[in-house]
């Protein structure tokens, strides 16, 4: 069944991205007309997994500053867009960085980025996990071809499936909508004045050409992550599509449960299993 995007939030990633693909703008008289004319295009899905509860994303994860922004912002959101620039400034002058790690199958071409990884005893991890449900659980995971890892603190994590996170947020400019990567942008380091300076640049993608991000496509991906460096008793969020999907102590206070623990995360890509509606390319 072909699923409609019309703009109507705060960021309209999805939109954006569907829309920008053919030059047209993020409105929602042309997403309507797009969904009117009814033409489609297949979209890839990724599976967020950890243990048996699953998360299927379209749009993002992300975990360290991209999070915190997304996130933490949320008491702005009076101040409409705006609100996402106002607490990007105040989370770079307070800048967080977080211990953890990153393993991954780097795609064709990508397979320097990181360390060499060796599996040990994560190769089973997986199918102790996996039960038979009567809906569609995701691909099976298979860490047997994960060949890089990269170690941490990091500032920030995010995976993206389509190029803009946000209308005015051109977060992987090399993105496909249905080529079975994630485009995965990293930053360890950065001081306050360059990161201002990066952030800056989302607007046109000019960040993944920073010496402090590395820019790749994964096919598949584990988030190991960890506490703040600055305080070992607060951690960090996990957002999934603009939503909390794991949240540890100390960190943005809610009432509302997450679906899954501030833990390891599995990821992986179903290569065009959804189909959106989309304007003629």
């Amino acid at each position: 069944m072909p699923l409609g995007v019309i703009p109507a939030g705060t960021s309209n990633g999805m939109a954006k991205s569907l829309l920008d693909s053919v030059g047209e703008s993020c409105t929602a008289f042309n997403a309507t007309l797009a969904i009117i004319r009814g033409h489609t295009r297949s979209l890839d899905v990724a599976t967020v997994s950890q243990g048996q509860k699953r998360f299927f994303s379209v749009l993002m994860l992300a975990w360290g500053l991209v999070a915190d922004i997304d996130i933490e912002s949320e008491k702005y959101r009076w101040m409409g867009s705006a609100r996402m620039d106002f607490y990007a400034i105040q989370r770079i002058f307070c800048l967080r960085r977080y211990h953890g790690c990153i393993k991954f199958l780097a795609a064709p071409g990508y397979e320097n980025f990181g360390e060499p990884l060796e599996l040990e005893g994560e190769i089973n991890e997986l199918n102790s996990n996996r039960v038979q449900q009567n809906c569609y659980c995701g691909p099976a995971f298979d860490m047997k071809g994960f060949n890089r890892k990269i170690e941490g603190p990091f500032v920030s994590i995010w995976l993206h499936n389509v190029p803009w996170g946000g209308e005015n947020v051109l977060a992987a400019p090399d993105a496909k909508f249905a080529d079975g990567y994630l485009d995965l942008v990293v930053m360890k380091d950065c001081s306050k004045l360059s990161l201002l300076a990066l952030m800056s640049d989302l607007n046109k993608g000019g960040h993944v050409r920073s010496p402090h991000v590395l820019y790749l496509k994964v096919k598949a991906f584990v988030l190991e992550p960890g506490p703040r460096s600055d305080d070992p008793n607060k951690e960090g969020i996990i957002d999934a599509d603009g939503e909390v999907l794991a949240r540890g102590r100390g960190a943005y206070k809610s009432e509302q449960r997450t679906l899954m623990a501030y833990d390891k995360l599995h990821i992986e890509v179903d290569q065009g299993l959804a189909t959106v509606f989309s304007p003629v390319c």
